[in-house]
């Protein structure tokens, strides 16, 4: 669906992107993360058609967006981190406006009340647009990139200056998009990238430094796969009953945590889930389970990792399709 190959965008001698390669395939949700002036922006941009590149080839649904930009732009709904409102004008307005603007050939009121409908603004459709609050605002903006029903979305930071509730609802919002759209989705929150994202793409100083799942990532750079497990039961038997599980390599004590509380760390072989049988024979002894986490990097961990040190190029973490 959208494919990215050795984009490179040079201001002088200043590299802002520096010969990226990747792919999204039709339905994804991937995430783009990146710290503040790693090109992620730069790359977008160019992703939709409102920066050129310096070099290299990006296709959108098979259209290149140089050689075929009116096609290519066709295939996009953009939603950038500020949205492109018209504050002087009612919803209503602005919708049928974009809808002219992208010469939308879909029936204009049943396709613009069922986007509405989607997002939700059914009951601000009158209202003028200055007079609506940040999070209405980035829901007009998310209307105004489904009109034409795109088959892919490019959103960038689509819940900044929200509150907790309508960071929820957006979220919710984009895992119902990527049902029937492909999605890029830059955010710092990384939290909502975790919750969201099927895939991630990290870059840092305009390079690509990762390209994989979270927990694929997880697994690349932490090294440890134990688990970290609180037990309500006498120590040496429940470290025995755990040490004795299918799958567990070794079971060590971390010693009383709480009142009768033990902590265990727990290392199952590679490949292996334990989880399911830790349950059952903890609850056969009634012994009740009080905590269960994995000691694995967190995506936060990671990216501070990955964006921190200057990784070369050829060290870059990607999915195997990518290296085709």
């Amino acid at each position: 669906m959208i494919e990215v190959q050795n984009l490179t965008k040079r201001y002088g001698s200043q590299y802002a992107v520096r010969n990226i390669s990747f792919r999204v395939e039709e339905g994804e949700i991937v995430g783009f993360l990146g710290p503040n002036g790693a090109g992620k922006s730069t790359t977008m941009n160019i992703l939709t058609g409102y920066l050129s590149a310096t070099e290299g080839v990006v296709k959108v649904n098979g259209h290149d967006v140089l050689e075929e930009p009116n096609e290519a732009k066709a295939n996009i709904g953009y939603l950038p981190e500020q949205p492109p409102l018209y504050l002087d004008m009612t919803v209503r307005e602005y919708l049928a406006f974009m809808y002219d603007l992208k010469k939308c050939k879909l029936d204009r009121e049943k396709h613009i009340a069922e986007i509405c409908r989607l997002v939700k603004i059914e009951n601000v459709y009158g209202r003028l647009i200055k007079n609506l609050s940040k999070g209405y605002r980035q829901r007009v903006g998310l209307a105004q990139a489904l009109i034409g029903n795109p088959p892919v979305l490019i959103l960038d930071e689509p819940t900044v200056g929200l509150d907790p509730n309508q960071i929820i609802e957006i979220r919710d919002l984009i895992k119902r998009l990527g049902k029937h759209h492909t999605i890029i989705l830059s955010s710092h929150i990384l939290q909502e990238i975790e919750a969201v994202c099927d895939r991630i793409i990290i870059i840092s100083q305009g390079t690509l430094v990762a390209d994989d799942t979270a927990a694929n990532l997880s697994a690349q750079y932490s090294g440890d796969r134990r688990l970290l497990v609180r037990v309500a039961g006498p120590e040496a038997d429940v470290q025995r009953l755990l040490a004795g599980i299918p799958g567990v390599v070794r079971a060590a004590s971390f010693g009383e945590k709480e009142a009768g509380v033990y902590e265990f760390a727990i290392e199952p072989a590679v490949g292996a889930d334990i989880r399911r049988e830790l349950f059952t024979r903890l609850a056969s002894r009634g012994w009740a389970l009080m905590g269960l986490r994995s000691m694995e990097m967190t995506l936060e961990d990671i990216f501070i990792t990955l964006t921190r040190e200057r990784l070369p190029q050829t060290a870059a973490v990607k999915k195997g399709r990518n290296e085709k």
